[in-house]
């Protein structure tokens, strides 16, 4: 992707991720920082940018990578898909998707594979119109979370002990005992 194509989906970028819950700020911050530029640049990234009457009001952004870590089976994979409100129901994600399917023949690809939020129903509709089947459910979460529910985690997080204190201490007063490490014992 050249620069002048970089700068005109820029904006666009900035957009999708606003529109998906992100601030406009942090996605800007990403974009002067030249992370955008540094994903664009990666060998497996395409990035197919749809223009009417001379302006940008569209974009996908697709990798290459096996459908498994463990399979030799290929997809190209949408990352994202975007198409500014006023441009929508105009053919414009067919055309990007028609880049997409290409761009599959072209590596010889059987596969062209999609994620798409599971609240955004509009999309998920649009998907599977096309023949795009649920294959997955994918879930996330951060690692310190995992560990922690894991039991491994070997730091716990000073908010999680402070209020785990206070639920101990709530506890105990409830029940009119003392706390060992806040009301020490005095002699008797």
């Amino acid at each position: 992707m050249t620069v002048d194509q970089e700068q005109r989906l820029a904006p666009l970028w900035v957009a999708a991720r606003t529109a998906a819950g992100q601030s406009a700020d942090w996605a800007d911050r990403a974009v002067r920082e030249g992370r955008v530029r540094s994903a664009l640049e990666r060998e497996d990234v395409r990035v197919y940018l749809a223009e009417r009457d001379g302006q940008p009001v569209g974009f996908a952004a697709v990798t290459a990578s096996p459908l498994s870590g463990l399979g030799e089976e290929s997809a190209v994979w949408i990352d994202q898909i975007y198409v500014t409100p006023g441009s929508r129901r105009r053919g414009v994600a067919k055309e990007l998707l028609a880049a997409v399917a290409t761009y599959a023949d072209l590596r010889g690809v059987g596969q062209v594979t999609s994620c798409v939020p599971a609240g955004e129903k509009h999309t998920n509709r649009y998907f599977a119109r096309l023949g795009f089947a649920a294959q997955v459910t994918v879930r996330s979460t951060p690692t310190r979370a995992l560990h922690r529910r894991l039991g491994d985690d070997e730091q716990t997080s000073t908010t999680e002990e402070i209020v785990r204190r206070r639920r101990s201490l709530r506890e105990r007063a409830r029940h009119g005992l003392r706390h060992p490490e806040i009301e020490p014992e005095t002699g008797a």
